[in-house]
């Protein structure tokens, strides 16, 4: 398995993904789940995976050589989506085609078929946009309401993010709590491991786009855990003793 979580705020866009794929306690793999496309104009779709790695791949695989439009006859390619949710639309077609075409032998093998797909990203100058694609195909869009969206093992991260995100939350301090998000997941679960994939894509499209691999060692991130795990234990010793021992 593996957890993914993207966020579009006031400020701009991240993505976060672990790199752990296993099946099963003595067969634990590294594979990139945060997956970037550039496409004309300055835009770009970053898509973050979950879920049976095959499928997810031959996914990739095919939105990079192209679907072919059934109203026109002609190939589409994630690289030329016109717009946002036309990208968002060709990978919910090309989730529908892999596991029609590899569901049927996976699961005579009891295997899962199932994934999760994260994209998030602009066409062209346009405004950044997040959708959740799911395994039938099927998908749903970020909004300010609740501006994050979360793949793969979700729970053990999801109680800071209900408690700290909004959508006016500057985009660094997203990216900080995101990163804490994942620190109690690979505490508490063993099929999320680093390193982590992180992208951040700031509102204005002038900005550079931010990519960045971290690996245990990552002196950020090490420092974040610590300060995060003393700032628990201090407030938990700050807070009175419940008094219902009396």
């Amino acid at each position: 398995m593996t957890y993914c979580v993207g966020f579009l705020v006031e400020g701009g866009l991240a993505m976060i993904a672990d790199t752990r794929t296993n099946a099963g306690v003595d067969n634990v793999s590294t594979y990139r789940k945060l997956h970037r496309f550039d496409l004309g104009g300055g835009g770009f779709v970053t898509l973050a995976t979950a879920g049976n790695l095959s499928v997810t791949q031959a996914t990739l695989n095919l939105l990079r050589e192209g679907i072919e439009n059934a109203d026109t006859g002609q190939v589409e390619t994630l690289d030329e989506a016109p717009s946002l949710f036309r990208a968002a639309r060709l990978v919910g077609q090309a989730v529908r085609k892999v596991r029609g075409d590899m569901a049927p032998s996976l699961e005579a093998d009891s295997v899962s078929s199932d994934v999760a797909l994260l994209l998030g990203g602009r066409v062209g100058d346009g405004p950044l946009g997040l959708y959740l694609v799911y395994s039938a195909g099927n998908f749903i869009e970020c909004g300010p309401e609740t501006p994050y969206l979360q793949i793969g093992e979700t729970k053990y991260g999801k109680p800071v993010l209900d408690r700290a995100v909004t959508f006016r939350s500057p985009l660094w301090d997203v990216v900080k709590i995101g990163l804490v998000s994942f620190d109690s997941t690979l505490r508490s679960n063993l099929a999320v491991g680093l390193p982590l994939d992180l992208m951040v894509a700031p509102r204005t499209p002038a900005a550079p786009i931010v990519s960045r691999r971290i690996e245990a060692d990552d002196l950020y991130f090490r420092d974040l855990v610590e300060r995060w795990s003393s700032a628990l234990k201090a407030t938990l010793t700050a807070i009175p003793e419940p008094p219902y021992g009396e």
